[in-house]
């Protein structure tokens, strides 16, 4: 009888924890720019509603980002 190798026991091992860092590392890199999204999205619909005084609809409406681009590049003349 033989004993089982631990060599194959421990790169099952170690291969696992490679994928496990991978993945916890893709996370990390991942979670800052979807809280950064998120902190726009919630920002828009916060400065839109309660400083504006404007229904939260109309901030996902594009003629609303038009209007304020109209209005923020326009020639003053």
């Amino acid at each position: 009888m033989t004993a089982p190798s631990r060599s194959n026991e421990q790169s099952n091992r170690s291969s696992g924890r490679v994928v496990a860092r991978i993945i916890w590392m893709s996370i990390k890199m991942l979670i800052i720019p979807v809280f950064c999204v998120m902190a726009l999205i919630v920002g828009l619909a916060v400065g839109y509603t309660v400083l504006g005084d404007k229904p939260l609809s109309d901030v996902f409406d594009s003629g609303t980002w038009k209007h304020m681009y109209d209005l923020v590049f326009a020639e003053g003349g």
